[in-house]
């Protein structure tokens, strides 16, 4: 099935889904208010991309922020990452990063600050290394889960998942499954209707 659309500006997207406005799923966001605190190290090249998914977390999520990365003579803002009284870990699945699971979760109670990069997979990289201010905090990954079902973009590896779907399922772990589902199915809204209006199934 493929839809047409009505504006006049048919490659207008929404700044938040980066769906066409005729069909923005913005309303249909979650809009959690969460203990959990997510910062989003966004590279400047994804600005513009529609397939990004860092935007579509912060709309699901109200303690959520993008900070951008990566332009020139302009440093990434690192300012009030780490909190008295919470804990704040990089999402990044490096080789000393712990497994993010019931275990580590009583080894280091929360609050918690989740910094997650966001940009392919050189980009996110270069992010944990780099920048000064996330250089040298704990790491945490994802424990094994289902494949991507995100079909926007491709990933480097079959286990890879898009930065939405990282931080739903790292929700999950820390503040429960239905966290975890209801922003699933916001993000299944974006994909789903993304394709259709591509003219694809």
């Amino acid at each position: 099935m493929k839809i047409r659309l009505n504006s006049k500006k048919p490659g207008e997207r929404c700044d938040h889904c980066g769906i066409h406005p005729d069909y923005c799923i913005c309303a249909e966001s979650p809009n959690l208010d969460l203990p959990t605190r997510v910062v989003i190290f966004m590279h400047c090249r994804e600005k513009s991309l529609s397939t990004n998914t860092a935007r579509l977390a912060r709309r699901a999520l109200k303690g959520c922020e993008i900070r951008i990365r990566g332009e020139q003579d302009r440093p990434t803002d690192g300012s009030n990452l780490i909190e008295p009284g919470r804990r704040t870990v990089v999402l990044f699945p490096s080789e000393e990063a712990r497994v993010l699971d019931a275990a580590w979760l009583a080894e280091n109670p929360g609050p918690y600050t989740l910094i997650v990069p966001d940009g392919n997979w050189r980009q996110a990289s270069k992010c944990v290394r780099r920048e000064p201010d996330i250089a040298e905090l704990p790491r945490i990954k994802l424990p094994p889960g289902p494949l991507s079902e995100y079909k926007l973009r491709t990933e480097p590896t079959p286990e890879s998942v898009c930065t939405y779907e990282a931080i739903a399922r790292a929700l999950g772990v820390i503040e429960g499954r239905d966290v975890q589902e209801r922003l699933e199915v916001f993000f299944r809204a974006k994909v789903e209707l993304t394709l259709r209006t591509r003219g694809r199934t």
